[in-house]
């Protein structure tokens, strides 16, 4: 049976959740990928469809349309400014207000594309940049905050993990924000707001099976981690087989679930 891990979050708690993950993980073949998109293939869909861990915990309900505001700039802002101080907690700060600049010039010289985040960023006045500001930093600082210290390795993720199923007409979308590299493997941190819900075992073995899917020879990392600084919470799964199942099985019951959906709303 598929267990969460559960632990207090604070620095030790987490070094000892890193540390203490199975050194085997599982991996898939290419067996594995073409039988997970005949399934998805056979769930019909009318246009494309995205699924997330979101999308898992909220049982393949429609989402409400995107829009940017401070609370959904400040995951990119405060990542790439914790990328940029290399781990100084005093330099947030300064990176924020640099990538902030990064991203208006970019916006200013025509390069960001309509809906980007530079082009909102254009669009906003000064006080709702200061209040984006804010945020970034909080964020940059919380993440800072309760990550292991010298002993480990650890990068901020460049992006999302994405996996598209040829044929299903489906894109997989995992999240993560920090990759931890040790000598047994790679694992994987992602910061959410709130606190975790009853659903948050299914979405953290949806992140780790696109997690998987998406490494070029199929390998689960050790462990995937999802870390609620407001709640003080860290949940984690292991990358074993039995989890890398359960968590294409968890995306498989949503794309069925999102289908009903789509057919109540078009009734």
């Amino acid at each position: 049976m598929s267990s969460l891990i559960q632990r207090r979050l604070n620095v030790r708690n987490l070094a000892e959740v890193i540390e203490g993950a199975p050194r085997d993980a599982a991996w898939i073949e290419e067996e594995h990928r073409t039988s997970l998109a005949d399934r998805f293939r056979a769930v019909p869909a009318t246009e494309r469809r995205r699924l997330d861990a979101w999308m898992v915990e909220h049982a393949g309900r429609p989402s409400t349309p995107f829009a940017w505001s401070p609370a959904t700039a400040r995951r990119i802002l405060g990542n790439n400014a914790l990328r940029r101080v290399q781990g100084d907690p005093e330099d947030i700060l300064r990176a924020v207000r640099d990538e902030l600049a990064d991203q208006l010039l970019r916006a200013t010289r025509g390069y960001a594309r309509p809906g980007s985040l530079g082009h909102w960023l254009a669009s906003v006045n000064h006080p709702i940049l200061g209040l984006i500001t804010a945020e970034a930093v909080n964020w940059a600082t919380q993440l800072l905050e309760c990550l292991p210290g010298d002993d480990l390795e650890w990068t901020v993720a460049a992006s999302d993990v994405y996996v598209d199923l040829a044929g299903a007409r489906t894109t997989l979308r995992g999240r993560r924000d920090i990759v931890v590299s040790t000598d047994f493997g790679r694992i994987i941190v992602r910061v959410r707001s709130g606190q975790p819900g009853k659903s948050t075992g299914p979405g953290l073995r949806s992140d780790l099976v696109v997690e998987t899917l998406a490494d070029p020879h199929g390998r689960a990392p050790r462990r995937y981690l999802g870390v609620w600084p407001d709640a003080g919470l860290v949940l984690g799964v292991d990358g074993t087989m039995e989890n890398v199942r359960a968590g294409a099985r968890d995306l498989l019951r949503t794309a069925v679930a999102q289908r009903r959906h789509a057919l109540v709303l078009a009734a």
